[in-house]
This record gives structure tokens, sequence and C-alpha cells, in this order.
């Protein structure tokens, strides 16, 4: 089987956001390479669907025009220039997109695994795909106990969605805070009041020793401490890790993720990597907006033949997490905890339910966070992105804080 076109023969191994925003872009000239059996979607929403809010087919992301296989792509003949899958094919390339995700960490939890299982044993889920999403909603129900093992970004939507659902939810959270790598102490405090309003349990300082089964089925989440959670629904949240096993077997440049250089191209410049596999500068993003701009710039490159440099994403993350009393809407930036030597500008209502900050180093604003109203998101993420000086006075600053009405 070939594939020609007037950039050669693209194959984009991967049918997350990276790797189907690439094969639109390419249209005809690109060919998708994807295991999950699903068409592909939005995985940011995957919380959505399972608090109720969205039917799955409403996060499906625009069709590829072109050609889609759904099988794994087993191994990467470099050689000659092959993609070997599992349904026997072999998909020849002129240049192949390395777009293959991150898998969910599965922490070494005593009981996890029984000697020789490959796989996680009744009444526990990895929430990253599709299918992980549909197995929790059919497994969820009013009443049910449910576990949230990790607090970042992931497990707060979980625990929130599953709330949602009527779960009697418990969440814990190995570090001092929720969603400690976005936002600063007191935007977390805000997201945790937020949960425990919902009927969430929460628990920070709280490492998860092990796990105990019953009938080939987890009922019960050992703490460090000797305490012990009965539970029916046990939710793993614990983070990701580029997918890299494909570009190892290959014998590419692997580190963290899959090395790339500013024109996304790997050790073999025949072989790009692009969303949350890839490693750009040192740095493996897992988030939306770089792998949708890495998405676009490859798209210039191949299509017009002129190089576009990716320079790397200054990345700003934004979550809603609804209620009927209304919803907590956040944003954060940078870095929104202060060191020695930043200027710090705060502003909070504890009646209207908002708080802003930001961090200036020197003559640059590195950071900030916003919880309720984010009239002001735009203008100070416009202002972080464009890493200008500030003007000296700071007045233009707080403006940015006030400017839809003040506080």
């Amino acid at each position: 089987m070939t594939y020609s076109t007037d950039t050669g023969r693209v194959v984009v191994i991967g049918t997350g956001l990276a790797g189907t925003r690439l094969a639109r872009r390419l249209g005809s000239a690109a060919v998708l390479i994807g295991e999950e059996a699903h068409a592909p979607y939005n995985r940011v929403l995957l919380a959505e669907v399972l608090a109720g809010s969205y039917g799955a087919d409403v996060i499906a992301l625009p069709r590829h025009t072109g050609t889609h296989l759904r099988t794994r792509a087993v191994r990467v003949d470099r050689a000659e220039r092959v993609v070997r899958c599992e349904d026997g094919s072999d998909v020849p390339y002129d240049t192949l997109v390395l777009a293959t995700g991150s898998n969910p960490v599965l922490p070494p939890l005593r009981g996890l695994f029984a000697p020789g299982a490959a796989e996680l044993p009744g009444g526990v889920h990895a929430f990253r795909t599709m299918d992980d999403c549909l197995a929790l909603s059919r497994a969820v129900a009013p009443g049910v106990r449910a576990v949230v093992v990790g607090g970042g970004l992931l497990g707060v939507s979980a625990a929130r969605a599953l709330a949602l659902r009527g779960a009697q939810v418990v969440l814990t959270q190995q570090s001092e805070r929720l969603m400690e790598r976005q936002l600063d102490p007191r935007s977390s405090h805000l997201v945790h009041e937020h949960l425990t309003a919902l009927g969430v349990e929460v628990h920070t300082q709280c490492r998860v020793r092990g796990v105990g089964v019953a009938d080939g089925a987890v009922r019960r989440v050992e703490l460090a401490d000797g305490y012990v959670l009965g539970t029916d629904l046990t939710v793993l949240a614990c983070g990701v890790r580029p997918r890299t096993g494909l570009a190892a077997a290959a014998g590419l440049d692997v580190r963290e993720g899959i090395v790339v250089d500013d024109e996304l191209r790997t050790s073999d410049p025949r072989v790009r990597a692009i969303g949350d596999c890839a490693q750009h500068a040192g740095r493996v993003y897992g988030l939306a907006t770089p792998a949708v701009e890495q998405a676009d710039a490859l798209a210039e490159n191949l299509l017009s033949g002129r190089l576009r440099p990716y320079a790397g994403t200054r990345t700003l993350t934004r979550l809603t997490l609804p209620h009927e009393a209304g919803p907590l809407d956040l944003a954060a930036f940078g870095e929104p905890e202060a060191l020695p030597g930043d200027d710090v500008v705060q502003l909070a209502d504890a009646t209207r339910g908002t708080y802003r900050k930001v961090v200036v180093r020197g003559d640059r604003l590195v950071g900030g966070v916003l919880v309720g109203e984010l009239g002001t998101v735009g203008a100070l993420a416009r202002a972080w992105e464009a890493d200008d000086p500030l003007p000296d006075d700071g007045a233009p600053l707080l403006h940015l804080l006030t400017h839809d009405g003040g506080l």
C-alpha cells in the first residue's frame, strides 16, 4: 500500500489532540494511525463526560479527511522507512510523526498487582482514555464509595465529576495542597473549599500505601498512617508519563520524552515528534496548548517547506468547577509562587469569592493566579506571553488586575 502526496508520504502515529490536528491540517497528505476504537476526541473534556455534562460524541474532534487506520503501531523500521502494525499492515513513510501521547502513572501500591498480573484489579481505574471514562461512568452510581488517589488537576476534575454523579468521594493528595503545580496556597485552599462544598472529603499530606483486594476487586485503600478507607471504586490520578516505547525501540534519542529540536525533528531527521510524548528544550509539557502549537508549526513546515521554528509554549491552565451555587473559575500561568526579591500584587474579595495575584521579577511579569471573575485573564496572559519589560510605576499592572471594574 502506498500513500503519495505533494509533501511525500506523511504518517502520523497517535489520534490525540496533537496527531489529529496535524493530520487535519495536512489533509490527504497524512495517514493517521491510532489504536483506540473511538473516533478522536478531546481528552481535556473527559471529566465533563464522566460528570454527565456532555455525551461522548460531543467531545469528538473534527475528523481527518484522509486515511485513518485503526490499529496499533508495533514497530518503526527506520532503515526501510515503514511502520509495522498489529493488524499486519506495513505503512511506508517519507516523514513519520510520533504523536503517541502519554500513559497514566500507576503508583507502586502494595497489593495493586497480583504476581504476574498485567491488568488492574476490579474496581480500580486509571482516568486517561475514553474507555477509562466510560468504564467509570458505568461503575459510578449514587452512594458508591469512591477514592481518588492524586490531587492534581486530573484528580480534582475526577473527584468533582464523581461527586456530581452522587458518589461518596474521598480525595487523597500526598503533598500539602491540591494542584500544587499550578496554584499558590490561597487559591488551592479555595479549590479545597469548593470540593468540600460538593461533599468531597479531602485529605492532603496523605500517602496511600496499598490496597486490599476481596473477591477480585479492591475494597480497601490503606494509608501510610494505618487508616483504612472502604471503597467500591478507586481512581488513580497520579500523573502521566510520555509514551516513548516505540521511539526507544527504534533507536531514537529518548530521555524523559522523545527529544526534538526547534523543527520538531528527532535524532532521525525523517522522524518528528509532537504533543505529550515530545521533549523540547529539556521540557515535556503534557498540556493541550503546546500540543496544538507544535502541530500547527509542523504542519506549516511540511506544507510550505519553509522553516517555522517552534520556540516553546508559555502555558496557561484554566479550570471551571461547576456548582449549583455558582461555578468556581480559575486560571494560573507561569510561576504563581514568589521567590525572595519578587514583587507580588494581590487583590481579594471574600464576599465575591475572587482572588487575584501576580508575581513580578525584576521588570517582568513571571506568573499569576486568578480565582472567580476572570475578566482580566486575557490581558494578563498577553502581558505575560509578550515577556516585555513592565513600566516603572506599576500602575498599568494594577490596571490589568482591575480593568473589568475592580474588586
